[in-house]
Order: structure tokens, then C-alpha cells, then sequence
């Protein structure tokens, strides 16, 4: 077995359906876009959210997002796996907390309460205007002529921008593992990035039911296995779980947020909360201050 990315098979050609295929959305037709914008930014998970809504703030009205999942989210529309949560303190990591008034249920929210508030935030900032969905970007060139970016994209899209910004990430691209055979095998795979609920039964909170007949593999133990095995042990028939590099496991101590704590927050806490977690998760300014977050991070 080869290490590092190269252990990995790309999701194109015969698994090109891993990555582009969408199990939660239906690809819905449309015309190709033909426009001249103010700015386009390249990915609508938080970064792209973010972008976008600072870009409202601003003024520039004319902003097109283009994102390959149905809606907002990013990693958090595509990955719906049983048992997805952030990992995280949630009132550090969720963007926005304090404009939108919003706070999260949990200390490591649950993956559909991530994903709702990225909606939340789309139409908070009437981001929805002007977002391009399942569309995938095939080009990316300045033109000199126009002194503009001119998009190319999957739908014939020509769009025309005077600003980009970049705000995709590594994680909506799913890995496949290299493994030997992997490329003959006839019964039904996928990708936990793509869950398939149709097949398996259930939601992200679990209840698979359509496997209570069926002997499942899963493939690694990572972070998602960790929160997928134990729903996956329960409602299968019989469970075989793959593992080349054994992880390192903690307590969580998940709880709720207590609603009346939460009402005591002064202005400015969130960006007062993450500059704290920063500075005692990667030892910046180690014990000038209290640790708000407490967790096995800090």
C-alpha cells in the first residue's frame, strides 16, 4: 500500500460519479449564463459564505457564488454520514454566530444543524440572488481584452468578472482507496461524502434499517468511521470495519448549550472566544489568559 495521496484513486472517469453525482439534490436543467458581474466567488461553504456576505456589507450587490453541491455548505451539504458532527467547539468554529443571532444546540453540533445555519446564512445576506448551483468550473482566465476573469463552466456558462475569490476546499472531493480489486467490485459501494440513505435507510441521526439483512464493510478508521461504525454495528446484520492505521480516540463530553448561559454573552464574544481558542490550541500566548473553551483542543 502506497502512502500519502498517492494511496488514493482519483474520482474521475468510471468514478467520476463519486464526486460529481449528487444523492441529496436533483440536478435541476437551465440555460447557460451569459454575464458581466461584479464578483464571483468560487465555493459556497463557509469560506464562500463568508465572502459573500462581507461583499454585501460592502455594497457590491452583483455577487455570484458558484458551488458544485444543490445548495450552501460545502463539506456540510455533501457529508451526511450517521453520527456527523463538528469536532470542534461549535460556537468557535460555525461563522456568523453573533450577526445572525443564532446558538448552536450543542457544544459539537450536529452535522443538519451546521448545514441549516449555512442556509440561514445564504439568506440572512440574500446570498441565494445570485447563487449558481451544481456547476462545476472548467476555466478560470483573465482577459485582457475585457479586463475581466472570464468563468467557463460544466452548464456553458461564460461568465465576467471584475473581482474572484477563491473559497474552495479540499474536503468535498472524496477519496477512494487504492486498494487492489476495488475498480472489479460488482456489489453496491459509496462514499460516506455521498451517502446513500435510499440504500441504506435512515438519516444522518441513524435508524439504518434496510441493512438489517445485509453484511457491510467500511473502509478506515478516521474521524467519520469513528461516528458512523457505532450506527452501522447496530443496524447491520454483520459489520467488518478495515483499519491500516489505528487513530487515537478521546472523550468528546458532548453536551448541550444552556440557553440562559448563553443569554449572558456580552457583545463581541464570538471573535473574543475564537482569538482565545487560538491562542491556547496552538500555545500562541499560553496562560495569560482563561481557557473558554476547555476542551481537549486547548
Amino acid at each position: 500500500m502506497r502512502d500519502g495521496q498517492a494511496q488514493y484513486i482519483a474520482t474521475e472517469g468510471k468514478f467520476a460519479n463519486f464526486y460529481e453525482a449528487d444523492p441529496h439534490m436533483p440536478v435541476i436543467p437551465r440555460d447557460p449564463i451569459d454575464a458581466d458581474v461584479d464578483a464571483v466567488v468560487l465555493g459556497g461553504g463557509f469560506a464562500g459564505l463568508i465572502a459573500g456576505a462581507r461583499l454585501k456589507q460592502a455594497g457590491v450587490e452583483d455577487v455570484r457564488i458558484i458551488e458544485l453541491g444543490g445548495d450552501f455548505g460545502g463539506t456540510w451539504y455533501w457529508n451526511r454520514y450517521p453520527g456527523i458532527q463538528c469536532d470542534n467547539d461549535s460556537l468557535c468554529y460555525i461563522p456568523l454566530l453573533e450577526e445572525l443571532g443564532y446558538i448552536p444546540s450543542k457544544r459539537y453540533a450536529d452535522g443538519a444543524e451546521i448545514y441549516e445555519h449555512c442556509q440561514r446564512i445564504g439568506q440572512h445576506f440574500g446570498l441565494y440572488e445570485g447563487a449558481i448551483f451544481h456547476t462545476l468550473i472548467r476555466s478560470l482566465n483573465w482577459d485582457e481584452d475585457l479586463n475581466r476573469w472570464r468563468i467557463a463552466t460544466n452548464r456553458g456558462d461564460d461568465i465576467r468578472a471584475r473581482f474572484v475569490i477563491m473559497a474552495s476546499g479540499p474536503f468535498n472531493r472524496p477519496k477512494l482507496p487504492g486498494i487492489p480489486g476495488i475498480t472489479g467490485f460488482k456489489g453496491k459501494m459509496f462514499h460516506t461524502a455521498r451517502w446513500d440513505y435510499d440504500y441504506t435507510g435512515g438519516n444522518s441521526t441513524g435508524g439504518l434499517h434496510k441493512l438489517a439483512d445485509k453484511k457491510v464493510a467500511i473502509i478506515g478508521t478516521g474521524a467519520t468511521a469513528i461516528q458512523a461504525v457505532p450506527h452501522l454495528a447496530r443496524d447491520a446484520k454483520q459489520l467488518y470495519v478495515f483499519q491500516r492505521t489505528p487513530s487515537i480516540v478521546d472523550a468528546r463530553n458532548n453536551a448541550p448549550i444552556n440557553p440562559e448561559w448563553a443569554k449572558t454573552l456580552k457583545p463581541g464574544w464570538q471573535r473574543e472566544r475564537q482569538h482565545n481558542f487560538h491562542d491556547w490550541a496552538f500555545e500562541l500566548i499560553p496562560g495569560t489568559n482563561e481557557d473558554m473553551v476547555c476542551d481537549f483542543w486547548t
